[in-house]
């Protein structure tokens, strides 16, 4: 999985991007809880590990070399999945709204996604025309990567963390 080439952190994250869009589209036509829940599960881990690389590593080597505007709605954007990956985690498929929640957060990723892939506007192609030295971000988020990766088999992930967006109750 990890021996994959990539020629730079974009790719990377791209990479990442189309393997997450696969597995839901095997949720969307899994059935059977046990499929559905397997799925879910690994929706969540490859999203947890996917936007600690981008939260950790990438959009730090952003700031203020792209829109800032981009940077704070992707933090929000991030904060909205994490809502709903520890609760499709902490919950099961025979709960009510699994599905549901599993759906937006599905479409959640497909706006965030568009987002930052969009051709000449988008973070992917204001990151391409900054000084970053996006094969040294590869190499750190791969690094980074394998850690988490390693920490999701041995026992799995801590609950994803908001950065943005206050969850206590009011």
């Amino acid at each position: 999985m990890l021996e994959q080439d990539f020629t730079d952190a974009i790719a990377l994250l791209k990479a990442d991007h189309r393997k997450v869009e696969q597995l839901f589209a095997a949720f969307e036509e899994a059935k059977g809880a046990s499929r559905k829940e397997a799925l879910a599960k690994e929706i969540c881990t490859e999203l947890k590990v996917h936007t600690m690389l981008e939260e950790e590593i990438f959009y730090p080597a952003l700031e203020g070399k792209i829109e800032q505007d981009l940077l704070d709605e992707a933090y929000v954007e991030h904060d909205g999945a994490k809502v709903l990956v520890n609760d499709i985690e902490a919950g099961g498929p025979d709960e009510d709204y699994y599905d549901a929640k599993v759906k937006v957060l599905s479409e959640e990723i497909e706006h965030h996604v568009k987002e930052e892939e969009q051709p000449s506007e988008g973070m992917f192609a204001q990151a391409r025309k900054t000084d970053v030295d996006l094969v040294d971000l590869r190499d750190r988020m791969l690094a980074r990567k394998q850690e988490l990766m390693a920490q999701a088999e041995a026992g799995g992930l801590p609950p994803a963390q908001l950065t943005a967006v206050d969850a206590s109750p009011a």
